[in-house]
């Protein structure tokens, strides 16, 4: 840490405690003021926050999120834990939604179910790796602050005439015996040195020539850059702001868009196949497909969204044909064709209620796969749905759960109340397809209500199934454009920063003494080249090496 004093120069300029260079004059203050070494120059030498003496709590926080050290650690952990997310698929891949916590373990063994307990198969949306983001972009915002604010400050007081210790402690030096007027030689050297596209400012025998100080603030304009980028990453996060998920439509069946306001109707899904005159011998007789279409109309809920026993008013907003790279777009929303199933889906079963002990039949009544009523009344019989699974499975913790929401496995669970029964009523789980009947075993699942009740399908008229279904990919991203607003700006700040190099030039004439001093963040041979040339036109002939600090340049 550095020195608590303040330092007052002999020019008489108060700079702020730790400062190493005087900000007015140049004057090397620290322990190492009288060394002959080159100056480091980094951030001309001004005090900052982090190098403070006996900080308090929070100066000890932004000296931890100041240390570009402490920045390549927090990047790094980022980069490798944004790599594990790539191991295996994220939950939000998955076109079917299906159950990760038997999924990961099913597809990829022992390191699948680790992989899902580790909470790696969400790694994008966990609070862990958005922190990470959140602590890189902190880095960066106080980085940037407890460096170019300095700097600034540094430049912004240049003062023509340096001190002489400043000037002969630069890394390109040079001095020599002057003869004639020291203000004209001064000024024919500024004017060389305009030529080169050098701003001039001279006092007497003095002079600052500069050029590309604007280069200087390209890193910081990369900082916010990246800072609107990690921005726009995190609102990706709030509700209704990004968007990449898939719904799977069965012909003529409207379905909800889960995080939105919206509903799309599949009209009439198309699907035309080559001829195997169109295709080459290898793939002859091989159903491809040539065409898929999907006559879409996007529709917004006026009224009874979230009531899932009303059904919602809606309101037509677009329709479009959808085919492959020509989406459905409205206001924001992209609905692109993805896949399609031309396998016939179970849509729904008109089962009945039967009295075993009576014969008695009650029904047909309508039972959707998807968006089941809940409440049915039949005779003297009231049938409540308390459970609906897709694809029905038993988990590991022997508990039922659905393994997608296609309706695969399609199982119901029904409070029956009614003649015979208890009052709170009686569960009966009911599977639609006779095969699920057999591999789950309904009978024994009901062992309480089999010999008393049954619902059951009379006739194959009573099952109805969709012709194809067609799966659409869902986006939505406002933060698209924020993501490259903030790579372009950062791409500004890298080509400011890495194609311009900040040069500057101090001389001062005493007494026919020319002393001059030269610096540059980067291309110490171009800063030589410049200030060789300008001397050599002058009518002094040098070798650019020898302008090196060191070198005998007298």
């Amino acid at each position: 840490m550095l020195s608590l004093h303040n330092t007052k120069c002999e020019c008489g300029h108060q700079n702020a405690v730790g400062t190493v260079l005087c900000e007015s004059c140049g004057k090397p203050l620290m322990e190492n003021a009288e060394s002959d070494t080159p100056l480091e120059m980094r951030y001309d030498g001004v005090a900052r926050r982090s190098q403070k003496s006996n900080p308090s709590i929070i100066d000890r926080v932004w000296n931890f999120f100041s240390s570009v050290k402490i920045a390549v650690y927090l990047i790094v952990l980022t980069l490798v834990s944004a790599t594990l997310g790539t191991i295996y698929p994220q939950e939000d891949s998955f076109l079917n939604n299906f159950e990760p916590s038997t999924y990961y373990k099913e597809q990829y063994g022992i390191p699948g179910q680790i992989y899902y307990k580790l909470g790696l198969s969400h790694t994008y949306e966990s609070w862990w790796f958005i922190t990470l983001l959140v602590m890189i972009g902190t880095s960066l915002v106080i980085c940037s602050l407890d460096r170019v604010l300095p700097l600034y400050r540094a430049l912004s007081k240049q003062q023509v005439r340096k001190h002489l210790r400043f000037i002969n402690r630069q890394k390109t030096v040079y001095a020599a015996q002057i003869d004639g007027s020291a203000e004209e030689w001064v000024q024919s050297f500024g004017n060389k040195l305009k030529r080169k596209r050098y701003r001039i400012y001279s006092d007497g025998t003095a002079l600052l020539a500069e050029k590309n100080r604007f280069s200087r603030w390209g890193p910081y304009i990369n900082h916010i850059g990246l800072i609107l980028f990690l921005l726009a990453i995190l609102a990706r996060g709030i509700p209704g702001w990004q968007m990449d998920s898939y719904v799977t439509i069965p012909d003529g069946d409207i379905v909800h868009i889960d995080g939105t306001n919206y509903y799309v109707k599949n009209e009439k899904f198309t699907v035309t196949y080559y001829s195997d005159d169109e295709l080459p011998e290898e793939l002859q007789g091989k159903a491809r497909a040539k065409l898929y279409e999907t006559k879409a109309v996007l529709y917004t809920c006026e009224s009874q969204c979230g009531d899932l026993s009303a059904k919602p008013e809606l309101r037509e907003v677009e329709r479009h044909d959808i085919v492959v790279n020509s989406p459905l777009q409205y206001n924001g929303l992209k609905l692109y064709q993805f896949d399609y199933d031309v396998t016939p889906k179970l849509k729904g079963v008109k089962p009945v209620l039967i009295n075993k002990a009576t014969g008695e039949t009650y029904g047909p009544f309508d039972l959707p796969m998807k968006d089941a009523p809940l409440e049915y009344d039949l005779g003297a019989y009231h049938l409540k749905l308390v459970a609906n699974y897709m694809e029905f499975a038993v988990g590991d913790d022997g508990e039922p759960v659905t393994l997608s929401r296609e309706p695969n496995a399609p199982a119901f669970i029904f409070l029956i109340t009614g003649p015979g029964l208890p009052e709170k009523g009686q569960p009966y789980m009911y599977f639609p397809m006779q095969k699920d009947k057999e591999k789950f075993g309904q009978d024994q699942l009901n062992a309480s209500i089999a010999d008393k009740l049954e619902i059951k399908v009379q006739g194959m008229e009573n099952v109805d199934f969709s012709e194809a279904s067609t799966y659409l990919n869902v986006r939505m991203d406002k933060a698209l454009p924020y993501v490259w607003i903030g790579a372009a700006i950062s791409m500004i700040g890298l080509l400011m920063g890495s194609y311009w190099q900040h040069r500057r030039i101090w001389l001062r004439i005493d007494e026919g003494q020319l002393s001059l001093g030269a610096h540059t963040n980067k291309n110490w041979y171009g800063m030589r080249a410049d200030v060789a040339a300008a001397l050599r036109q002058q009518g002094i002939t040098v070798d650019p090496k020898s302008l090196d600090n060191g070198g005998n340049n007298a």
